[in-house]
């Protein structure tokens, strides 16, 4: 088990760095052959003598490297990655730009040699395309191995509650996560949870089978008041290579900002930490305003179009307007195409949509599936009530039932609400658990950054687009 261990963890990290040289070998040489062999620039090169093809080859050979660290540095060699591709876009502008500017500043150094500033800016653009294109490449490989029942680490749960139970459901509905579950073991049997997967035993049978060298990995959730058998695991299987991962979310006060800091030699245990810098939100806000900005522009015909067809065909207002909860408790209104007959929670209350919900008009299920009823929603981000990302906000009724019911569900407010979220690209809307879309809303904002904003909207599109649990 240990030598296909280490199979499984060679063959597609290796792949990725050929291919990664082959693309990047590749930038190279289509920007000299762009610049200098092609009638597309002809006009650049009057008196001018062609440098030969071999200084640009050697020079090659010395940045492939840097890149090929820099690239390192990015974890994007790590073993049974589960990055999508669009991801791996945003890594591979960062990295070939890092990449390029440590290229300029050698350049700069060294003038032996004299570059053509038109062959660095088309290897900024052609070293983007090409990795990305080895990168599609490499995530099809992936796909079919897994797919197959190839390249799988196989893995057992120790413990049986809510937390193992999502993450034996994630497991199954994504192969490309890349693990086979074998089973789970537990001191206490419950059948609630994790049911279809095999019962293994007990933690005992779990330390022997370790100590045998059956797994690659553990995935560990206890109950708090388990503990105590962690620390008598990691005492068992001292000394076996062996991969043991917990699952956060068995203490009440460990999320997601849990870091240790040092202040003058005294380590502090940070637990909750301040979401966003001033900086943070002003990048934020301008994002905000732009991008809402093209999305209004960009879809001006289809508000035309959803009016006509909400007002031909329900009485009504076109546009639906409801309190809800943003920024620091405060309240606002949100505006949606109307979905739903007027006064449809007249004999009901506040409830929440379900699916096939007979207050929704016809052309409402068509808006719900497809995410289109949100859309006025970006006018409430130019107003600055909301932003493009973050926690969906909630109607003033049910955050008074959550606060007290669901722990830290106050702390979704600490970053503006959005029209999509961290939870949202994870399939937690509609009737999914509060306390499950909660975790996520607190681990975006606890680990907010531009970066995770745009992996969030790539995902949004893709939910969009393939999604089939909106309603």
């Amino acid at each position: 088990m240990e030598n296909k261990s280490k199979y499984y963890d060679f063959l597609i990290p290796s792949l990725s760095l050929i291919f990664d040289v082959i693309a990047i070998e590749a930038a190279f040489i289509f920007s000299y052959w762009l610049r200098f062999h092609t009638d597309f620039l002809t006009f650049l090169r009057i008196g001018e003598e062609i440098p030969p093809f071999s200084t640009y080859f050697i020079s090659s050979l010395f940045i492939i490297p840097i890149w090929i660290l820099i690239l390192h540095s990015y974890k994007m060699y790590s073993p049974h990655r589960t990055a999508l591709p669009s991801e791996d876009f945003l890594t591979i502008i960062k990295a070939v730009t890092l990449g390029l500017l440590i290229i300029i500043g050698i350049a700069f150094f060294y003038r032996e040699v004299s570059y053509s500033r038109f062959v660095v800016v088309s290897l900024w653009i052609s070293g983007i395309i090409f990795l990305t294109l080895d990168r599609l490449l490499i995530h099809w490989i992936q796909t079919q191995l897994y797919k197959r029942g190839k390249q799988l680490r196989e893995a057992v749960i120790l413990g049986s509650n809510e937390s193992t139970e999502l993450l034996y459901q994630k497991i199954l509905s994504k192969k490309l996560l890349g693990y086979k579950l074998i089973g789970y073991y537990s001191d206490n049997q419950n059948e609630k949870f994790l049911k279809g997967i095999n019962y293994l035993g007990t933690i005992d049978h779990l330390i022997e089978s370790i100590n045998n060298g059956r797994y690659n990995t553990i995935f560990i959730s206890l109950e708090p008041e388990e503990h105590q058998k962690l620390y008598y695991i990691l005492d068992k299987v001292e000394g076996i290579n062996v991969e043991m991962m917990l699952i956060p979310n068995v203490l009440d006060l460990m999320t997601s900002s849990l870091k240790v800091k040092e202040l003058d030699g005294i380590p502090l245990l940070k637990l909750k930490g301040i979401p966003i810098t001033t900086w943070g939100r002003i990048l934020k806000r301008s994002f905000d305003i732009i991008f809402s900005s093209f999305i209004l522009i960009l879809t001006l015909p289809i508000f035309i179009l959803i009016s006509l067809f909400i007002k031909l065909t329900s009485k009504g207002p076109v546009i639906y307007k409801q309190e809800r909860v943003g920024l620091d408790g405060k309240t606002f209104t949100v505006y949606k195409f109307r979905t739903m007959s007027v006064d449809a929670e007249k004999n009901t209350g506040p409830i929440w949509a379900k699916k096939d919900d007979p207050r929704t008009t016809k052309i409402g299920r068509i808006l719900r599936r497809t995410s289109l009823d949100e859309l006025p929603q970006f006018f409430n981000v130019l107003k600055g009530d909301m932003s493009v990302v973050g926690p969906r906000p909630e109607r003033p009724y049910f955050v008074e039932q959550f606060k007290d019911a669901v722990p830290k569900y106050l702390d979704r407010h600490l970053l503006k609400t959005g029209i999509t979220g961290w939870a949202q690209v994870n399939g937690l809307r509609g009737q999914a658990p509060i306390k499950e879309r909660t975790k996520y809303d607190l681990f975006y904002i606890e680990n907010w950054s531009m970066a995770f904003d745009i992996k969030i909207i790539l995902k949004t599109i893709k939910a969009i687009l393939f999604g089939k649990d909106a309603y």
